[in-house]
Parts: C-alpha cells; sequence; structure tokens
C-alpha cells in the first residue's frame, strides 16, 4: 500500500488521496473501531468537526483536534444515512472538500461494523494508471500486459470487465468512479484509474463474488440508487432524540447553482459497461464500454448505466456518424423536445418517454418517474404530437425507442466533437 502511494503521488494526486481514504478506514475495521474513535478519526482526517449517531442509540462527535463536542451541530456539510437509523456527518464550515463524498462512504461502511452488520472488502483500489493504460493497451507485448495484470491483482486467467465511467463537469472521473464503486457487496477485485477523460474500471469477479462480471452494471444503477437514497434520506444529526425510531425524511432542499437537489440520483454521472473478455484482450472490453457510454444519459440509474451486451444488435447504431443520425426525422423531433427549455419540459418529456418505451405501460412508467398516471399522459401526447407517433402502437413504440437511442448517440457525438 505505501508503495503504491508512493507511485501515485508522482502520478495523480487525487488518486493517492483517494488510496489514503480508504487505507485509514481498512485499519480502522481491522483494528474493531468504537463509536469515539470512528468519530475521532474520522475528524482529524478531513480536518473539520464529523459525528454518528448508530441505530442502537450510540452516538460520538468530535472537533478536528480530537476534542470532543457536545450537543447538536450547527452545520452539517453533508452526511449519509445508515439503517434502521441513524445517520454519519461532516461538520466543515465552508464548501465540502472534493473528497469528503468518500469520506463519508466510508465512515458510513464502518460504522455499519458497529450497528452489528458484518463487512466484506470490497477489494477496490485505486490503481497506478500508467498499468491500466498498459492492460487496456492493443499495442504492448503480451508478457509486459501478463505483468502488469499481476502487478494490479488480476489472474490472467479469469475473464474481466472494463467500465467507463464519465463524472460531473469539472470533477475527476476516477474519483467518481471510485466514489460510485466504495458501497454496497463486494464485486470481485476492483481497480479504477483515470484514462484520458474517463475513469476505467477493471472488474474480475473473485470467490466471494461469483458471477460478479455477469451483473456488473445491475450492481452500478443500485450503487446509484443508494447514493441517491443517501443525499436525501435523513434528517439532520439532532433533529431527533437518539435511538428515537426511523429517521425522518428532510423537506427538499434548493438547488444548487447547476439545478441539482441533493436527493437527485448522482447527477453527471454515467457509465458504460463493455463485455466480458479475456485478461489479455482488455482492450476489447474497453472499447465496448466507451461505446455503451454514449448510450448512456445522466439521471435515472436504468438510464445512467448502459452495458454493451444488454444493448446487444443496438450497439451497432453506434457504428453510424452522428451527422447522419441527426438528419434522421424521428431524432429530429426528439432534438426539438429536448430543446423545450421551459421549466426544464425537455428533459422531462424524454424522460416520460424513455420510462414507457422501457416498462411499456403508462402506470409503471409513471411509478418509475414518482408521478401520477396523468401526467405522464400529458407528457406522451406531447411527444406523439411533435413526432408523429401513436405510442399505444408496437411499432411505433418500437420506433421511439430507437430514436432515443439514436438521439442520445448524436448528442454524445455532438459533445465529442466539440471537445
Amino acid at each position: 500500500m505505501k508503495g503504491l502511494l508512493l507511485r501515485l503521488s508522482a502520478l495523480d494526486a487525487d488518486a493517492a488521496t483517494a488510496v489514503r481514504v480508504i487505507a485509514h478506514f481498512e485499519a480502522l475495521l481491522g483494528g474493531g473501531p468504537d463509536p469515539v474513535s470512528l468519530a475521532r478519526s474520522t475528524a482529524g482526517l478531513a480536518g473539520c468537526a464529523a459525528g454518528l449517531e448508530l441505530p442502537d442509540g450510540r452516538t460520538a462527535r468530535f472537533g478536528p483536534g480530537g476534542a470532543a463536542l457536545r450537543g447538536a451541530p450547527v452545520r452539517v456539510s453533508g452526511r449519509v444515512a445508515l439503517e434502521p437509523s441513524g445517520a454519519v456527518w461532516l461538520e466543515r464550515p465552508g464548501a465540502p472538500e472534493p473528497f469528503d463524498e468518500l469520506v463519508l462512504e466510508w465512515m458510513a461502511i464502518t460504522a455499519r461494523v458497529l450497528a452489528g452488520r458484518p463487512w466484506q472488502p470490497p477489494g477496490l483500489r485505486p490503481a497506478d494508471p500508467a498499468l491500466v493504460e498498459l492492460v487496456l493497451s492493443g499495442r504492448e507485448d503480451v508478457p509486459d500486459r501478463v505483468r502488469a495484470l499481476r502487478l494490479l491483482g488480476f489472474s490472467p486467467d479469469t475473464g474481466l470487465r472494463v467500465v467507463a465511467v464519465a463524472g460531473r463537469p469539472g470533477t475527476d472521473p476516477g474519483v467518481e468512479a471510485v466514489a460510485l464503486l466504495g458501497r454496497g457487496a463486494p464485486m470481485g477485485t476492483v481497480r479504477v484509474a483515470r484514462v484520458g477523460a474517463l475513469g476505467a474500471v477493471l472488474v474480475q469477479p473473485g470467490t466471494d463474488a461469483a458471477g460478479a462480471g455477469d451483473d456488473t452494471a445491475a450492481r452500478l444503477r443500485e450503487a446509484l440508487r443508494t447514493r441517491a437514497g443517501e443525499r436525501g434520506a435523513v434528517a439532520p444529526p439532532g433533529s431527533r432524540p437518539p435511538g428515537s425510531g426511523t429517521a425522518r425524511p428532510s423537506p427538499p432542499r434548493a438547488a444548487g447553482s447547476d439545478g441539482t437537489r441533493p436527493h437527485d440520483p448522482a447527477p453527471g454521472i454515467r457509465a458504460g459497461v463493455g463485455g466480458e473478455a479475456d485478461p489479455l484482450d482488455a482492450r476489447a472490453s474497453w472499447c465496448q464500454a466507451r461505446a455503451a457510454l454514449r448510450f448512456a444519459v445522466a439521471g435515472d440509474p436504468l438510464d445512467a448505466v448502459a452495458d454493451h451486451t444488454e444493448l446487444g444488435p443496438v450497439a451497432l447504431l453506434a457504428d453510424i456518424p452522428a451527422d447522419r443520425l441527426r438528419a434522421q426525422p424521428d431524432v429530429r423531433g426528439l432534438g426539438r423536445l429536448a430543446r423545450d427549455d421551459r421549466a426544464g419540459q425537455g428533459a422531462a418529456l424524454l424522460a416520460a418517454l424513455s420510462a414507457f418505451c422501457r416498462t411499456g405501460t403508462l402506470r409503471q412508467a409513471a411509478a418509475e418517474l414518482h408521478l401520477h398516471h396523468s401526467s405522464v399522459a400529458a407528457r406522451l401526447t406531447r411527444v406523439e404530437k411533435e413526432c408523429g407517433w401513436n405510442l399505444r402502437d408496437p411499432r411505433d413504440r418500437f420506433h421511439a425507442q430507437l430514436a432515443l437511442y439514436a438521439w442520445r448517440l448524436a448528442e454524445a457525438g455532438e459533445a465529442s466533437d466539440g471537445g
């Protein structure tokens, strides 16, 4: 671990910090933490006050200098829910720091151990970007790729998948990938690094994660759902007596400068999942992951994660130039809808169409979107009028689904053309 930190410090300061955060909490887990040591050490690591409240009522709150704090926090800069009640939180006086989210996620993992849940090491590590790029290269000699795989902790004899992660504007996609994958059940051996403008995630199932290579997309979607729930499902610490039952939801908070709300599903994060490949042919999975990423749109986890294997023949659309896709009449119609900026109607219309095409029924689409079915029906009527479809007709619904895929690809191509 120390050797890896030294290498990463020279290559990627963000990755080195992520490793330090994870190593800090893994050390606590190995030593059997208690609430006091967890809150005190987290405050020292984050450089601001930190606290926790466990489901059984145990609480602790410390300042960055190690002094115990009394009473309720004045300002909570970030928090994560525990089940069935309780939370962990940071009390940074200014704006959240880049790694606060990762610190909170691992503090929550450790707190869940204190609450009686078994912990399994997730196998997640930020990796040396040079080694990852070597594995994903199709030009390097086989012995060099085998050596890189072994240094990363992979077996050259077991298939792996590669995931491409695009982060929110202004964030490091490698850090976003670590933050996303640092929660939930173990996926086997996972290594993360930044490759160009994307986060590259290599996943190889282990004996404790049988079949993880087959459900990588499902696990990512679940992680996005978890993240959405953690962002807005907990009342501020101190708003109820310790141990008084399940935490009550906070009222929705105001949108930030980017228009997102704390309870929105992981705004801006998208992932493309490549098919399983021989480790020596990891480049093939990487190419598939980047192609799948073009089909992903931020927001609902079902749309934000695209699996190349699930796409099937639809993935061939990625071979069509973006300008040809944009010229198709149905795609032009969706483009006109998407440009409707009145109260965010464009995004709402396409979200309703996507949910309806995916579920096949109005009521299921409404349940997925947490809307009344009449609201979804009104949006679909607007889509039908603009594009000339009858969405009750299976053929038109098929055209609509293909047009959605083509529009997403055209938009992704346009973004790539622009930089």
